[in-house]
């Protein structure tokens, strides 16, 4: 995000789908946070088994902000980040519903 080599944009995205999802689940606060914290750390450990890191430096092996290949990086490696978070999300979801 701002190009500023820390938590990967995809997984900033889904950690917030999952806390919109359950605050609007829960308005009275705890039950629906904590949830939300449990499905986050799920999230984080899903994604780091399948890419390493969660941190766009180490995931692009490169800090973006200071060179000119960002926009390569980015465009040949973000996409598999984005659809990995997406499918993460996803599968998380279907988990939910299901029970």
């Amino acid at each position: 995000m701002g190009r500023t080599g820390e938590t990967c944009g995809a997984v900033t995205g889904a950690v917030m789908v999952i806390s919109l999802i359950h605050q609007a689940e829960d308005h009275s606060g705890c039950s629906g946070r904590e949830q939300a914290y449990t499905l986050t750390s799920e999230f984080i450990r899903e994604f780091k088994r399948r890419n390493g890191s969660v941190l766009c430096r180490e995931l692009l092996g490169a800090d973006i902000g200071t060179g000119a290949e960002h926009d390569s990086l980015l465009f040949k490696r973000c996409p598999r980040f984005v659809q990995d978070a997406a499918e993460i999300l996803e599968e998380m979801l279907k988990k939910k519903e299901e029970e």
